[in-house]
């Protein structure tokens, strides 16, 4: 690892450097410290040696090679310090670029927004992990997974029995297999909520306090994307004061502004 006195911290300039051939131990250590991976103010004695410096310098070369700019740096070294260990070998995740490229069809700038939005994806396993979960998300009928959002790169990351959890308890709740499939497909958020601290009682307020159906919930997925204390429980009881029953997409998908004035 690098030495435990360096800290890694968001660079200060916003101009990347660029390395050059057999550039001297001074001037690395001076490009390590502008995209992060060093900390700007570290004492002479707790820089890296020169070969620890070199190994760093190969992992970011083969990152660069691959699409990783140098801003991504700091992000990556902050959540994946293991990236810059003198131990590390790069030939641990390529494999991972190589599935993003192959499998998932993304391009190599789609590759580098989803390497940046969850950057543990490149300790996954490509065989075992990581294609199991893109050929069961893609038989839901989930598409584009290769945009590089954050939701999309956590939901490549995520193993297929938790994805699985979240079709057991639509099915559990009076979903047909084929029904839940489309349900998660229109909204993939789904598969990041928790089912007890999230989508049960939501599910439960739904039915029981709003007295709605099943068939509604099937229309309009989005209402488990919404807060229950913040959003659905206070519309819910302004509504039945005025004795005002409106479709769920009505209640939740209106600003405030609109919402309140329209049913004042």
């Amino acid at each position: 690892m690098l030495l435990p006195s360096l800290q890694l911290l968001t660079p200060k300039t916003p101009t990347p450097l660029y390395l050059k051939f057999r550039t001297s131990h001074r001037e690395n250590i001076r490009y390590l410290k502008a995209i992060g991976i060093i900390d700007p103010n570290a004492k002479p004695r707790n820089l890296p040696s020169p070969q620890t410096v070199d190994q760093v310098l190969a992992t970011i070369n083969f990152l660069k090679s691959k699409g990783i700019h140098d801003q991504d740096f700091s992000r990556l070294a902050s959540l994946c310090p293991q990236l810059f260990s003198t131990n590390f070998d790069t030939s641990e995740i390529e494999p991972v670029f190589d599935f993003l490229i192959t499998d998932l069809h993304a391009s190599v700038a789609e590759s580098r927004g989803l390497v940046v939005n969850c950057p543990d994806l490149l300790f996954s396993n490509a065989e075992y992990c990581l294609r199991p979960t893109l050929e069961y998300l893609r038989a839901l009928g989930v598409e584009k997974l290769n945009e590089p959002s954050k939701q999309k790169a956590f939901l490549l990351n995520t193993r297929v029995e938790k994805l699985k959890v979240k079709i057991r308890f639509l099915r559990s709740i009076g979903f047909r297999y084929e029904e839940a499939a489309s349900f998660c497909a229109r909204m993939p958020a789904i598969f990041g909520y928790n089912i007890d601290d999230n989508l049960r009682p939501k599910y439960e307020f739904l039915v029981g306090e709003m007295e709605r159906s099943l068939e509604e919930l099937k229309e309009f997925p989005q209402y488990f994307g919404f807060s229950l204390h913040k959003r659905i429980a206070p519309r819910h009881w302004h509504l039945k004061q005025r004795n005002v029953r409106i479709k769920l997409n009505r209640m939740l998908l209106w600003g405030d502004e609109r919402f309140y004035s329209k049913w004042k």
